[in-house]
């Protein structure tokens, strides 16, 4: 089975300009994704999918592989572009966010060995446990809630399931059973390639989140749980607190 790693990868960011070009360690921020997904053992390539030249020349400088696209609207459409033109062998693609560049290997694996253990499943995402009362209410930490055999029933920018008996801060420090949505995902070549022609969905209209357009078509997402979400790179405090990590194991 060959599967692909493809991280898509935006020059421009609104709330950190050109952050994976961002060099304050000797390196650019989107290196130590492209080195963290290299360890995972369940790839067989990792492709960076640029949308700009100046990406491009970073990559090739450190000497990953790169593939300029076209304008997209998300992501997943960078992505397909990518294995539609260049990875016809290719059986699963996990997208891994550019922007993350702590991302455990580990979890890139859990996500195939899902694939691989549900094939009935057209994805595979993770999620890991909400633990404090500030990241249940915030409406840009997303949640899901699973069936008992690991299947997403839905995403939500809302606190989900609602508790109606009990107060939330007794079961965030006890046993939550609020999960927080992981951002990466695995696909089957052929569900990708025919997602990004499918027009949004209502749910996805509303809640602004894309994974509802699978469920919508009736589709499988398989969900796994980790440990510990990995940190996202959205604001200078954010790249400042990464820098700062990375200082610390040098010396």
């Amino acid at each position: 089975m060959k599967v692909s790693g493809i991280i898509p990868a935006r020059l421009q960011s609104t709330r950190l300009p050109r952050k994976l070009l961002l060099n304050e360690t000797g390196r650019p921020l989107i290196q130590y994704t492209w080195e963290a997904a290299l360890r995972a053992k369940s790839l067989s390539e990792v492709i960076i999918a640029a949308d700009d030249t100046e990406i491009v020349d970073a990559v090739n400088s450190f000497g990953g592989r790169c593939e300029m696209t076209g304008e997209h609207p998300s992501g997943t459409d960078r992505i397909a572009e990518v294995v539609h033109r260049c990875c016809p062998q290719t059986d699963l693609i996990v997208n891994v966010q550019g922007d993350e560049p702590e991302i455990d290997p580990a979890s890139i694996d859990l996500l195939v060995e899902l694939m691989v253990a549900n094939p009935n499943a057209s994805m595979a995402t993770l999620c890991t446990p909400i633990t404090s009362r500030d990241q249940l209410d915030d409406p840009s930490c997303v949640k899901v809630v699973c069936s008992s055999a690991g299947q997403a029933l839905y995403f939500s920018r809302c606190p989900i399931p609602f508790c109606r008996d009990r107060n939330p801060d007794e079961l965030l420090a006890t046993d939550s059973p609020w999960r927080l949505h992981l951002g990466i995902y695995a696909y089957r070549r052929e569900f990708l390639l025919r997602l990004t022609t499918l027009p949004p969905s209502k749910l996805e209209r509303l809640e602004k989140l894309e994974q509802l357009r699978v469920l919508e078509a009736g589709e499988t997402i398989v969900v796994g749980e980790v440990a510990h979400r990995s940190v996202g790179i959205d604001t200078p405090e954010d790249y400042a607190r990464f820098v700062a990590r990375q200082k610390s194991r040098v010396t």
